[in-house]
């Protein structure tokens, strides 16, 4: 479907004084080219310069069949015939014919000029490229200037080649004579200081693609893409750069191709509507070969199908054959502002080609897509696309359609595009057809910026043409008569079967569908005319879009049109952001403004972006009273915009006196909005109209809402006599308690926040604070690093229920409902991180089943239990304002983390602590060295700040010690400090493997120190505990080796005799 909207994209129009009737016209460079009706001429004009003045003219060596423009390069490339031969010729430096130098240089491609033809001054070139079959057609590419040749059954790549005029000479003055130098450097030095930087344009001939099934018509080329189109069908083709050497496939045998067609020459070929995208193309019958003939290129080319399109002749339309063929093949290419400097490659490139009733736009890059299909009101006889307008001609009428190619270089550029942050129009979006302008005898259209150039004649039907009639007519009878009479020979009468008699009373069976050629106008003709028209900016249209709204927002603020139209100014205005970043990127491009465009360049962009916004509010007020279908666009439609929360509302309150309510768009927004972490707080009377919107359209909403932190204005009475209201219909619920109870605390009755709280259990209150969150926490504004903050009801919880608080924290945590770190932030602001953050933590530890969070906790609280020891004096700042909500015992019984205390860490528990917190982090900390969780390596450093001196210290450094596996060691230091805790750590620790220790490290220790102490009782009760250990342990020969032969052996020999029944029993 195309809408048809009544928007002028025409601003003015002015007719080119050309002395002689144009035959072929195209433009680029900001000039445009005439050539003469069977001349051998090309004139250039300014398009730039109002009246578009004469720039120059300069002969071509033969007739000018066709002509095409290059802006890289700034070149020519024409068709020429003489003397019924056909030439490829390309015209370089054309510009300096204006100032009347009439020296021309002929050369052959990559024969560079030598002689004085090198350094005598700049001059037009005309560069031969000579070719082993007729060319047919030829296309430049518009982002490297590259080459491309169609012939009947190849195609040619050439790439253009520049060389500095200055190196050049200086290769030839080092291949001549000294004589001959000094003349030539006299000859240089006469020419100006600008014309030794000048490049010199050659081209090498690079790729050639065998085509056996196609003949190209006309052929497009635009960075490695390669379209070709023949009458019914277009190929697109893509030649990527390797490093690989490609084999060159068997080119088809072109003589067995034609014999083929020889033989089917009595049968009429209809071929079937196809269209292959991606490399489904190579399916289409068309087979392709490339063969690299590049000298210099490092690389080889690879070939790949892209696209391809055969069409079927819609014989039932009751149209000719003339009338169902292709034209109008175009490669574009779009680049967008977050793309390097350079611009080696666009970012899209689109391929558009049309049938005189419909016309095809694809994109190519990421993906081959049909983006648009346009059903044209008449015969167009060709068409141009530019960035934001598709521009047709007929014969009586130059019309504009809108195009889709900013919606995809959007979606390219901004990758939050269709979410809930951004939007625009899609790809798919209908096109539009706008106002059209009428002329007399429409032949040609180019399109040079926003200057649409025309050519016109209104000649008569040409002796040619009656002739062409003639034979076609004679041709159809002839057909007519040869099929009735086969028809006949089978037994069946044509005349009795109205099926057949009407097939064979149809035009349309030429067995050949020739392609008829440009018809030359006669010399009898009734005029000529040149015309150039100005197209407005795309933000002049915009603006037009957006008066002619207004007519659909009077009357229908919900049509689609409306819509439709809204979102077609948007395209405009991106393509004109397009165009705006273009320009830094190009700044010698100068921007062309309309009336009532932006024409400050410094402001350019501001005034663009301005519009997007009240374009993107328009579009959201429309989707905001759409359908529920696409309401959800009025979200990011509505962020675009920039307006605030009032300001949306605003706009979408009902209109008095009306019985529509509040649209599914508008409240899609709201509750996003709501729900999403937002920095801006509502008005009181704000906040309370959103707590009436939502009352009387989803009144289940309202316990988000309330938690809203937008809503921190809202009144309290009147919001809590809502929830009541709310809860005697719905019944009550937890979540819902809970925000009245936050209410109530808003209120200052204390009272009634305390029975509302104490309504539900614990765990439910838990399950009520996992549904909604934001109870307890809001996120902050984005310049405070996106922490989060307690609210009101949390401060309270914290002074009258910690317990409920740390639970709901830690719920919260394992529910991913907050981050730890967004936690302890909580806890910091509620100047609890010393109390409610380690109980949080030691819950948390209880709860996570998070090796890395496991990990993380136990060092926190290993540190905060040895800072709590270490700071015992400074008691303020580091020991917790009251009692843990845990205690050891119950960590131990409840936590697997947490380790029963080992029963020698008895003996060196200090007989009198400071205070009881000093006690319990002693505690905690040794129960987490006895637990299998804690890393001991990394708790090392820190318990280098707890001197081993107390008793209860070196408990810690033994147990770190111990854990290290370093039982020797820990023996000597237990000996040496206390001795009477010996027994029980041995009993505790060397047991199963470590069980060999007690007769190889402890026994002689103790023997060691005994006879050095004689009279310590401690020691000598430990040694008599060991023995009774040793002798259960070992056989009388191994016990036998223990004693010592110092003459102590009476003292053993109890219980070597211990050991001797011990074995006899066994």
């Amino acid at each position: 479907m195309v809408h048809v909207y009544n928007c002028h994209p025409f601003s003015s129009q002015q007719i080119v004084q050309v002395e002689r009737e144009p035959g072929l016209t195209c433009c680029g460079g900001g000039a445009l080219f005439v050539v003469a009706t069977g001349g051998c001429k090309v004139e250039a004009y300014n398009l730039e310069v109002e009246g578009c003045p004469f720039i120059c003219r300069f002969s071509t060596m033969g007739t000018v069949r066709s002509i095409q423009y290059s802006k890289i390069g700034d070149y020519l490339v024409t068709i020429e015939e003489k003397n019924n031969a056909t030439y490829l010729r390309a015209y370089t430096n054309w510009r300096y014919q204006a100032e009347e130098k009439a020296r021309v240089g002929v050369r052959l491609l990559g024969h560079l000029l030598g002689g004085a033809s090198a350094w005598g001054g700049v001059q037009m070139e005309i560069i031969e490229i000579p070719l082993s079959e007729r060319p047919i057609a030829v296309a430049c590419c518009p982002v490297t200037g590259d080459l491309l040749v169609g012939c009947e059954n190849t195609l040619v790549l050439f790439t253009l080649k520049t060389q500095n005029r200055l190196n050049l000479e200086n290769q030839i003055l080092q291949s001549i004579r000294p004589s001959t130098q000094q003349n030539c450097s006299q000859s240089q030095g006469r020419s100006s200081g600008s014309n030794q930087n000048l490049s010199i344009l050659d081209f090498e001939r690079s790729v050639i693609l065998y085509l056996s099934k196609i003949t190209p018509k006309q052929v497009a080329l635009c960075d490695s893409y390669v379209a070709v189109q023949a009458e019914l069908e277009v190929l697109v083709l893509k030649l990527d750069v390797t490093s690989e050497s490609q084999t060159l496939e068997d080119p088809v045998d072109t003589k067995k191709t034609a014999d083929y067609l020889e033989d089917q020459g009595d049968f009429l070929l209809v071929p079937r509507h196809q269209e292959l995208l991606g490399d489904r193309a190579k399916d289409g019958g068309i087979p392709v070969s490339i063969e690299n003939t590049g000298l210099e290129d490092g690389g080889r080319y690879e070939l790949s199908y892209v696209l391809f399109r055969r069409f079927s002749p819609e014989f039932f339309q009751g149209c000719s054959v003339d009338e169902t063929q292709l034209h109008s093949l175009q490669l574009y290419p779009l680049f967008i502002s977050n793309q390097s400097l350079s611009l080696d490659e666009p970012a899209c490139v689109f391929c558009f080609f049309s049938l005189p009733t419909t016309g095809y736009l694809y994109s190519l890059k990421g993906g081959v897509e049909l983006l648009s299909a346009y059903q044209y009101p008449e015969k167009v006889l060709e068409a141009v696309l530019t960035d934001h307008l598709l521009h047709v001609i007929t014969k009586s009428a130059l019309q504009c359609f809108t195009v889709r190619c900013a919606a995809l270089a959007a979606r390219i550029e901004d990758p939050y595009i269709d979410t809930t942050m951004k939007a625009c129009p899609p790809c798919s979006l209908e096109v539009c057809a706008l106002r059209m302008q009428l002329f007399i005898g429409l032949r040609s259209v180019c399109v040079y910026g926003r200057h649409v150039v025309l050519l016109s004649t209104a000649d008569a039907e040409a002796p040619e043409e009656t002739e062409r009639n003639t034979q076609r007519r004679g041709l159809e009878l002839k057909e007519h008569s040869v099929l009735a009479g086969i028809f006949q020979a089978v037994g069946i009468d044509p005349a009795t079967t109205p099926a057949l008699e009407s097939l064979l009373s149809r035009p349309l069976l030429s067995r050949r569908w020739t392609m008829s050629s440009p018809k030359e106008p006669s010399s009898a003709g009734h005029g000529w005319n040149l015309y150039v028209v100005d197209t407005v900016s795309p933000f002049t249209l915009y603006q037009e879009m957006v008066e002619y709204s207004q007519r659909y927002a009077e009357t229908n603020p919900q049509a689609q049109s409306l819509r439709h139209l809204l979102s077609e100014a948007h395209l405009l205005l991106r393509a004109a952001l397009l165009h705006a970043s273009d320009q830094q990127h190009n700044p010698a491009e100068s921007l062309q403004t309309g009336p009532g465009g932006p024409a400050d360049k410094t402001t350019e962009r501001q005034v663009l972006e301005e519009a997007l916004r009240k374009n993107c509010a328009q579009l959201g007020d429309s989707f905001s009273r759409g359908s529920q279908r696409d309401c959800h666009l009025a979200l990011p439609y509505y962020r675009m915009s920039g307006l605030s929360l009032t300001e949306v509302m605003s706009r979408n309150r009902p209109f008095p006196g009306s019985s529509s309510s509040y649209g599914p768009g508008f409240l899609f927004f709201l509750k996003h909005y709501l729900l999403e972490e937002t920095e801006q707080s509502l008005s009181q009377e704000a906040a309370d109209e959103v707590i009436d919107i939502f009352s009387q359209s989803e009144h289940l909403m309202l316990v988000s809402v309330c938690a809203s932190p937008c809503m921190i204005n809202v009144s309290p009475a009147r919001t809590l006599q809502i929830l009541q209201n709310l809860e005697d219909s719905v019944g009550i619920s937890v979540s819902l308690t809970i925000t009245m109870a936050a209410m109530m605390l808003h209120l200052g009755d204390l009272q009634q926040y305390t029975q509302l709280m104490e309504r539900h259990a614990e765990m439910l209150l838990v399950y009520g604070f996992i549904e909604e969150p934001r109870l307890l926490m809001f996120a902050g504004c984005a310049d405070q690093r996106g922490h989060v903050y307690p609210t009101a009801l949390t401060r309270q919880m914290a002074n009258s229920q910690p317990g409920l608080l740390v639970a709901a924290m830690v719920a919260l945590h394992e529910n991913s409902k907050v981050k730890l770190e967004e936690a302890d932030h909580i806890f910091k602001e509620l100047n609890c991180e010393n109390s409610l953050q380690v109980d949080f933590w030691e819950a948390t530890l209880m709860a996570s089943s998070n090796d890395a969070v496991i990990q993380e906790l136990l060092f926190r609280l290993a540190s905060v239990y040895i800072d709590r020891l270490t700071n015992t004096k400074s008691e303020t700042h580091t020991a917790p304002k009251r009692k843990s909500l845990k205690s050891v015992d119950d960590l131990i019984s409840s936590c697997s983390h947490y380790g029963a205390l080992y029963p020698w860490l008895i003996l060196l528990s200090p007989t009198h602590t400071t205070s009881s917190q000093h006690l319990e982090a002693l505690h905690k900390l040794q129960s987490l060295l006895c637990g299998p969780s804690l890393s001991v390596g990394s708790v090392v450093p820190l318990l280098e700040r707890l001197s081993d001196e107390t008793l209860w210290g070196f408990s810690l450094h033994l147990l770190c010690a111990t854990r290290k596996g370093q039982y020797d060691n820990s023996i000597e230091k237990l000996l040496d400090r206390c001795p009477q805790a010996i027994i029980a750590y041995a009993n505790h620790q060397l047991q199963d493997k470590n069980m060999s220790l007690w007769w190889q490290k402890l026994l002689p220790e103790l023997c060691n120190r005994t006879r050095a102490s004689s009279d310590n009782s401690i020691l000598l009760a430990a040694l008599k505990e060991t023995l009774v250990v040793v002798a259960m342990e070992m056989s009388p020969a191994e016990f036998l080796e223990l004693i010592p032969d110092d003459g102590t052996a009476s003292y053993f020999l109890p219980h070597l005799l211990t050991c001797s029944q011990r074995q006899l029993l066994a």
